[in-house]
C-alpha cells in the first residue's frame, strides 16, 4: 500500500528550512566576523567585486563566430525560467561584463556611470532587472554572504542605516596591514580594498563611545553585533532604484535622505544624525546596485548628485559631511534623450564620468525567433494554432526593419539578415560578415521594437482562426503600420511596407518549395534519378557509353544532365567544369572510405527535387484545388502531399490545406517557375 501524499501545509512544511534561516540570519562580534573574513577574504569585496562574482557564478558558454564568444547565463534568466531571457545580445552583453570586471580590479570603470543606451524596447530594463534578481539571490547563498553590524548602546539596538561593512570600523592606521593579510590568502582576479569611512550616525556612536572609553578601541567594538542581512529589492535592501518625476516635483532628498522632523525635538538639533532618515536611493543602494530609469530626464540638481557618487564615491546628505558609499550605478536611456545630452555643453562633466554601452535592436534572426517563441510557444496559445514558419517570418520582417542597406552590390537585404543568422550566402565568409557588422556602428539603434510585432501577433490570436498563419501575421503587420506611433515619416513607413512584401515573397517561395519536396519526395524515384544522373556524368567525364543489358551501349543523357543542372544554375558555358568537380569530388570520398551520399550535398538535392517535381506537376493538378470540378483521382493524390507536409514539416491538417491552396492559387494566377533563387533556397 503506497504512502498518502502529503497535504499542501506539509508538502511546504517539508522543504522548509532552518537551518537555511539561520545562516542567513547569523550574528556575533567583530571579532568572530573577523576570523571569518581571515578564513574567506571574499567577505571584504565591494559592491563591484560582489556584481562579478555573481555574474560569473551563473556560468558562461563560448560562441562560435561571435567577437568576444561568450554568452552569459544570468542574461538567459535561469530564475524566471527564461521569461526574460535576453536573445541576440551577447556581444553589448560581454561588453557590460568586461567593463564591471574592470570595475572590479578598481582599473576605472568603478569611478563611472554604466550607461544602457538603446531604442526604445531593446531590452535595456530587462538587462538591469535581471542583474538587480541576480544580486538578490546571490546574497542568499553562501558564497555571496554579505554582513553588516548594529550598535547596543544602552539599552538601544541602533542599526547601521547604511548597512555598512563591519571592516569600516578598524581605525585608518590600521586598514593596510589587514588588507596584506587578507589579499596573501585571497585567490581572485581582484584585491581587497578597505575603503570608506563611518555614515554620519555609526560616526556618533564611535565617538561617543571613544569618549566614554577614553580611546579604548577594543572596549568601544564590544558594543557592535555583525549579522548577515540579504538583498530585497521590495524591503529597499541593497537595491535602489530611481525614476524620474515631474521636475516640479523632484528633490534631491530622494537620493541622500532626509531630516525626521519628529526626531528634531526629541535629539535637539537638526544636524544630529539620529535625527536624519537615510532612505534616499543612494543610502539604501549601498553595497549593492542602484539603478536610473531614464536616467538622462534628472533634474540638473540630481546629477551633480550622481557627479560626486561615482568619482568620489560619496554623497552629500542635507547637514552632514560627505557620506562614503559602495555601489554600482546603472542607467539607461533611449535615443533622443542621449542626443540631447550629446548636444549639451554643460553636461560635459556627465559624459566625461559615464560609460555608455550600446544595446542595440537583436539582429539576429533565430534569436528573434526566440523573443517571440518565448511569448508565444505552445504553452501560451494551447487554443490556437500556429503554422510553421509563422514566428520565423515576422521575426524576419522585424529583423530586416533594423538593418542597414548593403553597401556591397552583390548583397540583398536579405542575404544579410541571413549572414547575420551565421547561414551560408555564396561568395561570403564569416569573416566578411564581421566587417559588415564593424562597417555599419549604429545598425540595430534604429527600427522596428519587438514590442510592436507580438501586439500584432497578439491581434491574431484573439481572431476567429483556428490556426495562424504566416500571412494572417503579416497582414497585421502592414494594417498596425497605419498607425504606429513610433513612424515619425511617411518615407519610413513606406520602407517598412517594401519589407512586408519582400517577406511576403520569401513566404511564398519557402511554401513553393515545401509543396515542390512534397509532391517529390518519392525517396525511391529520387534515387534513381540521382543514379542516372551520376551514371551519365561519369560516362560523359570518361568519355565512354553507357552500359546497356542488350546490344551496344549508349550516349550519356544529355537532356538529363542539363536539366538537372539548369535548376542548380550551371550555365552551358560551365557544365564540363562542373561535371568534372562532381566526379572528383566522389573519388575523394571513395578514398576515405566513406560512399558519397547526395542528401548532403543541400544543392544537388535541391536540384533533383525540383527536376522530380517537374516531371510530377501535370499528373498531380494541383491547381485542381482551386477550381469547382473535383476530379477524384487528383484529390487522392492530394491528400497524399497534404500528408507528407504533415509529416515532414509539422503542420497540422488545416494549415496544411490552406498551405496547397495559397499554393495553388499562384500556380493558378501565373504561370509561376517553381524554382527557387539561390538566396531564398537557404531559408527554405
Amino acid at each position: 500500500m503506497t504512502d498518502p501524499q502529503p497535504n499542501l501545509f506539509e508538502l511546504v512544511q517539508k522543504h522548509h528550512s532552518q537551518e537555511s534561516h539561520a545562516a542567513l540570519h547569523w550574528e556575533g562580534s567583530l571579532g568572530e566576523y573577523m576570523e571569518k573574513v581571515e578564513e574567506a577574504p571574499r567577505l571584504a569585496r565591494n559592491a563591484w567585486q560582489r556584481m562579478l562574482e555573481m555574474i560569473e557564478s551563473h556560468g558562461m558558454d563560448s560562441v562560435l563566430g561571435q567577437r568576444r564568444a561568450k554568452r552569459w547565463h544570468l542574461f538567459s534568466d535561469p530564475f524566471g525560467e527564461g521569461r526574460d531571457a535576453i536573445y541576440g545580445l551577447d556581444d553589448p552583453l560581454s561588453e557590460l561584463v568586461d567593463v564591471i570586471r574592470a570595475g572590479a580590479r578598481g582599473l576605472g570603470p568603478e569611478r563611472r556611470i554604466l550607461l544602457l543606451h538603446g531604442p526604445v524596447g531593446s531590452a535595456k530594463s530587462t538587462i538591469a532587472r535581471l542583474l538587480k534578481s541576480g544580486l538578490e539571490r546571490y546574497t542568499h547563498t553562501p558564497d555571496g554572504a554579505i554582513y553588516t553590524f548594529s550598535w547596543h548602546v544602552d539599552g538601544e539596538v541602533i542599526d547601521s542605516p547604511m548597512n555598512q561593512d563591519p571592516l569600516l570600523l578598524i581605525p585608518q592606521e590600521q586598514r593596510s596591514g589587514v588588507e596584506q593579510r587578507l589579499n596573501e590568502r585571497l585567490q581572485a582576479e581582484y584585491e581587497v580594498r578597505i575603503e570608506g569611512e563611518l555614515d554620519p550616525v555609526s560616526r556618533f556612536y564611535f565617538g561617543l563611545l571613544m569618549d566614554r572609553y577614553e580611546g579604548n578601541w577594543t572596549k568601544v567594538v564590544e558594543h557592535v553585533r555583525v549579522r548577515r542581512f540579504v538583498f530585497s529589492e521590495a524591503d529597499r535592501v541593497g537595491i535602489g532604484t530611481f525614476q524620474p518625476k515631474d521636475e516640479k516635483n523632484q528633490d534631491s532628498t530622494e537620493l541622500t535622505g532626509d531630516l525626521n522632523f519628529r526626531k528634531i525635538a526629541e535629539y535637539g538639533s537638526d544636524s544630529d544624525p539620529r535625527a536624519f532618515n537615510f532612505d534616499g536611493e543612494f543610502n539604501v543602494a549601498n553595497r549593492g546596485l542602484v539603478e536610473f530609469v531614464e536616467v538622462l530626464k534628472l533634474d540638473v540638481a540630481f546629477l551633480y548628485d550622481l557627479l560626486g557618487a561615482t568619482q568620489e564615491h560619496s554623497i552629500k546628505p542635507k547637514k552632514f559631511q560627505q557620506t562614503s558609499i559602495d555601489e554600482v550605478i546603472l542607467g539607461h536611456t533611449n535615443e533622443p534623450e542621449y542626443r540631447k545630452l550629446q548636444n549639451n555643453e554643460l553636461m560635459e562633466a556627465f559624459r566625461d564620468r559615464t560609460i555608455k554601452i550600446d544595446i542595440p535592436y537583436n539582429l539576429n534572426l533565430s534569436s528573434e525567433v526566440e523573443i517571440y517563441r518565448r511569448r508565444y510557444g505552445d504553452r501560451r496559445t494551447a487554443q490556437r494554432g500556429m503554422a510553421p514558419h509563422t514566428l520565423e517570418l515576422a521575426s524576419l520582417w522585424a529583423v530586416l526593419t533594423r538593418l542597414e542597406d548593403p553597401t556591397h552590390p552583390s548583397l540583398s537585404l536579405l542575404q544579410k539578415a541571413r549572414l547575420y543568422d551565421g547561414q551560408e550566402v555564396a561568395g561570403f565568409t564569416p569573416e566578411q560578415t564581421l566587417e559588415l557588422r564593424a562597417a555599419a556602428i549604429r545598425e540595430g539603434l534604429t527600427g522596428i521594437s519587438p514590442r510592436f510585432v507580438q501586439d500584432r501577433i497578439a491581434t491574431c490570436l484573439v481572431g476567429d482562426k483556428p490556426t495562424i498563419h504566416a500571412p494572417d501575421v503579416l497582414d497585421a503587420i502592414e494594417a498596425g503600420l497605419g498607425h504606429h506611433s513610433m513612424i515619425t515619416s511617411e518615407e519610413q513607413r513606406k520602407r517598412y511596407l517594401e519589407l512586408v512584401a519582400v517577406v511576403r515573397e520569401e513566404y511564398e517561395s519557402m511554401v513553393k518549395h515545401e509543396v515542390q519536396v512534397a509532391i517529390a519526395s518519392d525517396r525511391e524515384a529520387i534515387d534513381r534519378l540521382c543514379s542516372n544522373y551520376l551514371d551519365s556524368v561519369r560516362a560523359y567525364t570518361t568519355c565512354e557509353k553507357l552500359p546497356a543489358e542488350h546490344g551496344p551501349g549508349h550516349d550519356p543523357d544529355e537532356r538529363l544532365m542539363r536539366a538537372i543542372e539548369e535548376k542548380a544554375e550551371i550555365p552551358e558555358s560551365r557544365k564540363d567544369d562542373f561535371r568534372h568537380e562532381l566526379m572528383n569530388y566522389i573519388a575523394a570520398v571513395h578514398l576515405e572510405g566513406e560512399t558519397f551520399d547526395y542528401r548532403k550535398n543541400k544543392r544537388l538535392t535541391r536540384s533533383l527535387e525540383l527536376k522530380m517535381f517537374e516531371d510530377r506537376r501535370d499528373s498531380i493538378q494541383l491547381t485542381s484545388l482551386v477550381s469547382s470540378v473535383v476530379d477524384p483521382e487528383a484529390e487522392q493524390k492530394i491528400a497524399v502531399i497534404r500528408r507528407r507536409l504533415m509529416e515532414q514539416f509539422g503542420y497540422d491538417e488545416a494549415s496544411a490545406s490552406e498551405v496547397l491552396r495559397e499554393v495553388a492559387d499562384l500556380f493558378a494566377r501565373a504561370d509561376v517557375e517553381p524554382e527557387v533563387a539561390p538566396d531564398q533556397e537557404a531559408a527554405a
